[in-house]
Order: C-alpha cells, then sequence, then structure tokens
C-alpha cells in the first residue's frame, strides 16, 4: 500500500527557497586572490550579472571595503544600478552600445573602446557632451576572437586620440581565453607576448601612464608574472577557480538552499513529473521541491543527472524538471516534510553539479532567477574607507 504524506501536525516551519550570501567567504575569497599578486598591482572586481548571480549592489560595497581599486561591469544599466546606490569606485563598462553613450558619461562610466566604429562613435557622443580627458579603456584582441582591436591597429587608435582631448586612456586590456587549461599554456604565452609588443607600441607613444591588464581568474593562479598593473576576477570571488585544487583553497559565497514541499512513496512501474520520464522499478520516496527551470535549475539536470544534498546525503534529481518544482529520491535519506535541502553551495559544489550536465559554474549561478529571496550573511561592521 501506498504511503501518504507525514501528519502535517508534525511538520516543522519551513523555509522558502533562498540563496544566502556570505560576505565573509567573499572576504576570504578576495583575501586568497590578493595573496597571489604583488603589493601594488590593483584590483578590478568584476560585478556583471547581479554579481555572479548574487546581489551586485551588496557585494560590490563589500568589496569597496575590502579594497578593491576598480569595478566591471558588462553593460552600462549595470554600472548605472551601483552608481545610484551611492558606489564612486571606477566602474570599467565592458561591452558598452553606442544606444547607452549618453548615460554611460552622465554617469561617469568608463566605457572599453573594442573596434573602430566603437571608438568614433564614443569620441563623437563626448564630444557632443562636452568632455575632457574622460577615461576610456581600449581592448585588444589577443586571440579570444570575441571582443577587440586587432595589432595591427594601434595606428588607428593613436591617430584618433592624439587628435582630440575629449577622451583620455586609463587602460589597455586583453582577455585570456584558456587560462584555465595546463594544455594550452603555449597558446596563452602567445597571447601574453602578443600584449606585450601591443604595449611596448603603444606607451612610447603616449605623454602619460596607462594602466595594462590582461589577467583574469585562472590567470591569477597560473600566470602571475603576467600581472600587469591590474588584475581582474569575477568567479573567483565567487569561490570557484576552475581547478580543484584553487577550488579546495576558495569558499563559496552562494548557497541555494530550497525545502522539502511533500513525500510520496510511489511503486513499481509508477512515473513522476510531465512525460512520464521517470518510471520506478522498485518502492521509492520522492520527495518534491519548490524550485525549478524558473528559477535556474534548468530541465537538463532532471532525469538523474543532477542532484541536491538532503542531511548530507545526494538525492538524485528524477524525472523532467517543471517550471516552479522539481522531484528527488530519497529512498535511500532519512528526512521528512520541512527539512532543507541544499542546491548548491557550502559542502555542494556548483562546479560539481554543472560538469554533470556538460556545463559550468558560472552558467548555474548566474542563472539563479530574481524571483530568488537572497539573504545576506555574515554583513560586518562599517568600514569606512577613502575612495580615489
Amino acid at each position: 500500500m501506498k504511503g501518504r504524506p507525514s501528519n502535517p501536525l508534525n511538520m516543522r516551519m519551513a523555509p522558502e527557497t533562498v540563496l544566502e550570501i556570505d560576505l565573509k567567504a567573499l572576504g576570504h575569497n578576495y583575501g586568497f586572490l590578493r595573496s597571489k599578486l604583488r603589493k601594488e598591482t590593483l584590483f578590478m572586481a568584476v560585478v556583471k550579472a547581479f554579481a555572479y548571480g548574487s546581489d551586485a549592489v551588496v557585494l560590490a560595497k563589500r568589496l569597496v571595503d575590502l579594497g578593491a581599486d576598480y569595478l566591471a561591469v558588462a553593460y552600462t544599466s549595470e554600472g548605472v544600478i551601483l552608481r545610484e546606490a551611492g558606489i564612486k569606485l571606477p566602474i570599467l563598462v565592458l561591452h558598452p552600445q553606442p544606444h547607452n553613450f549618453k548615460a554611460l558619461i552622465e554617469w561617469h562610466l568608463e566605457p572599453s573602446l573594442y573596434s573602430p566604429r566603437i571608438l568614433t562613435l564614443f569620441l563623437e557622443a563626448a564630444q557632443k557632451k562636452q568632455q575632457r580627458d574622460f577615461p576610456v579603456h581600449i581592448k585588444f584582441n589577443t586571440g579570444l576572437n570575441r571582443l577587440g582591436f586587432w595589432e595591427n591597429d594601434v595606428d588607428f587608435i593613436l591617430d584618433k586620440v592624439r587628435a582630440q582631448s575629449v577622451v583620455r586612456i586609463s587602460s589597455l586590456f586583453s582577455h585570456l581565453a584558456a587560462s584555465d587549461d595546463v594544455h594550452e599554456e603555449q597558446f596563452t604565452r602567445r597571447q601574453i607576448n602578443t600584449f606585450s609588443k601591443i604595449v611596448a607600441e603603444v606607451e612610447p607613444q603616449l605623454d602619460y601612464r596607462v594602466l595594462k591588464h590582461l589577467l583574469n581568474t585562472s590567470g591569477i593562479v597560473n600566470y602571475p608574472d603576467a600581472q600587469w598593473d591590474m588584475v581582474r576576477s569575477g568567479i573567483g570571488l565567487h569561490g570557484y577557480g576552475n581547478h580543484p585544487e584553487t577550488d579546495a583553497q576558495l569558499k563559496p559565497v552562494g548557497t541555494l538552499k530550497t525545502v522539502i514541499s511533500q513525500i510520496h512513496r510511489i511503486e513499481p512501474g509508477e512515473s513522476v513529473g510531465y512525460n512520464r520520464a521517470y518510471t520506478s522499478d522498485a518502492f521509492k520516496s520522492v520527495a518534491t521541491l519548490p524550485i525549478g527551470h524558473a528559477d535556474g535549475i534548468g530541465r537538463l539536470y532532471g532525469n538523474g543527472k543532477g542532484f541536491v544534498s538532503i542531511a548530507g546525503r545526494k538525492a538524485p534529481i528524477i524525472g523532467n524538471v517543471c517550471m516552479d518544482m522539481l522531484m528527488v529520491d530519497i529512498t535511500e535519506v532519512d528526512c521528512k516534510e520541512g527539512d532543507e535541502v541544499i542546491v548548491f553551495g557550502k559542502g555542494v559544489s556548483a562546479e560539481q553539479l554543472a560538469a554533470n550536465v556538460g556545463t559550468i559554474s558560472y552558467e548555474l549561478i548566474t542563472g539563479i532567477s530574481q524571483r530568488v529571496r537572497r539573504k545576506i550573511l555574515n554583513v560586518p561592521s562599517p568600514v569606512l574607507r577613502k575612495e580615489n
């Protein structure tokens, strides 16, 4: 005979699905990455995509207190949100669009200029806004082949920049394509050498100093000799370093938790979920959780590919993940309705969970829906820091 839900009178108060954000873990990760750098090297903290799916304003403010020298976002709108929150640190916009140049200038955000078109249009926008020495960053493509000027664009850039006074180059930078891959060291060294040649060509033709930055999180760990004047880190601040040895020294900032809503006991031959994607081969206990693909846990994680942690035990996701729910096999787990469930974070690596479906931690943690409540942990006493 099938089992039915436990007596509601015996259920404890159930928490909701929540993403806990641990600011102490953020401080630990920042300190670890800083320890890999020279004392004088500047640190650019990347807080794009809601600070990798967490809370951009909260993390940015904490990073200011920790000593970050620059912040970086992908889009102008992300930078505006930080400015509206009172953040005054320099903010680099990595992928600005001409439509947003007016707002970018008004909020004093600093654009990455990555092509002849974008450089020309930004010069025009800055001229219309009667700017002088507005800080810009020139991005070069050294092998990622995503955004950036080519090495042979140097003369074009310098001719454009030196012919006016509305902008001033703050930095030259590029982005490594495979700094986390030990099998691609030769390619990475080639990128580093290409960037060195560009710097050697540009710097003597300017009458002021510019910053140079190339390294991302994996670059900080694997190529510290190429740290130049500044480094950029995003994923590492959140506790993932693209390698198990590095991950072991970092702490996850975000822990995604949910709760067991209901437990069903099913018989052999019964199915679970949409399209009957799972059919039981024995008597099973199945827990339903209030989290689904609308919250960022995609259908890819269903049918045994993904798992959650309950009472320290893995519980595989069975059947298709629904929009607002998913089901897990708890036959071997001692638990009850109302118990806490960890999807990823402390004790459950987002990297491991993502790898099970052929993706990476970046995609998993940045995909957590904004409808999931954020809870901030370990908020320190206010720290006063003089900003540059």
